[in-house]
């Protein structure tokens, strides 16, 4: 099996990051010239709950239990990936370290489940 090290996946999501970064900057040209401003903090935090929101509805729609126009696989993807998109900006202007804090957080929470599983009955 090839296991990718934690030092790896880390540097992924580095590169993600910058890129996520680097579209970001192009949409605030954009803004700047329409709006002579860029997005505020909440304008950013909603962008993101709504296509996250509609993520959900992309999961009914991949159920069959919501119908939607288009392809439900390929605007999944396209959904995901922006809500991912959205967390990096988010993240960058809360001054979160999103690389680290997801490290961080996989291994909390890897390590406590490994305790519950420990501790868990053997059956």
């Amino acid at each position: 099996m090839n296991e990718t090290p934690a030092h790896d996946e880390k540097a992924g999501l580095i590169e993600a990051d910058e890129k996520a970064l680097q579209v970001r900057a192009q949409y605030e040209q954009i803004e700047q010239r329409v709006l002579g401003r860029t997005w505020t903090l909440p304008e950013l935090a909603l962008g993101f709950t709504n296509d996250a929101a509609y993520v959900g509805r992309l999961v009914l729609a991949a159920e069959r239990t919501w119908g939607i126009d288009g392809d439900v696989d390929a605007e999944l993807r396209h959904k995901l990936a922006e809500c991912l998109w959205w967390v990096f900006v988010l993240a960058d202007r809360l001054d979160v370290d999103m690389p680290e804090a997801y490290e961080a957080t996989m291994d909390r929470i890897g390590d406590g489940l490994r305790r519950t599983q420990q501790s868990m009955p053997k059956g």
